[in-house]
């Protein structure tokens, strides 16, 4: 069975309130989850503030399964994983705020930032046919929040490279989307 059709019924069972369903889906994903927050935080998060936004993640996920869509269960769980990192950063720092943490503050809940599930499946279709190594380039840099020098150290490449091959895979992420009516 593919991992999404796995991922799907996760959620399906999860959305009927099934606890077996969390714990697998925390067991699959608290990795992926951990990453993500070490890579948002840059080293600014103890191991226990890491700890206290994964379980974060999973709380509010568990707390909003009903509005779940079955085929966006991964990235629920990145938004849910960037909005609670960035929670945290900004507690320890509150004067300072990026335009994209003003625009995260003024969300109503964390599902409202993957509201256009149309737009989400569409990106996530688009990344799927990316050929290597633009793919993997793409993926640690915007999954992963990893920097451009460590993508580099990684892949033994150039930063430069990595750079210009992020640049020119957007640009053809976004004339792809908006080939399909997508306005960005």
């Amino acid at each position: 069975m593919f991992k999404t059709d796995r991922y799907k019924k996760l959620a399906e069972r999860l959305k009927k309130g099934d606890e077996r369903a969390l714990s697998e889906i925390i067991g699959e994903f608290t990795p992926f989850v951990a990453t993500i927050i070490r890579n948002i935080a840059n080293g600014q998060f103890q191991k226990e503030d890491t700890e206290e936004v994964i379980t974060d993640v999973f709380v509010t996920l568990w707390r909003n399964a009903d509005k779940l869509d079955a085929d966006m269960l991964k990235p629920y769980i990145i938004c849910i994983a960037k909005s609670r990192a960035k929670d945290r950063l900004r507690k320890q720092k509150p004067n300072v705020l990026s335009v994209e943490e003003i625009q995260m503050q003024s969300a109503e809940n964390v599902f409202e930032e993957c509201e256009n599930n149309d737009l989400c499946r569409a990106l996530e279709r688009e990344v799927e046919n990316i050929p290597e190594p633009d793919r993997e380039i793409l993926i640690r840099y915007y999954y992963y929040y990893q920097s451009v020098g460590k993508i580099a150290e990684v892949m033994k490449m150039s930063a430069g490279t990595v750079k210009s091959k992020l640049h020119r895979t957007r640009q053809k992420l976004k004339k792809a989307l908006t080939e399909k009516g997508y306005g960005l």
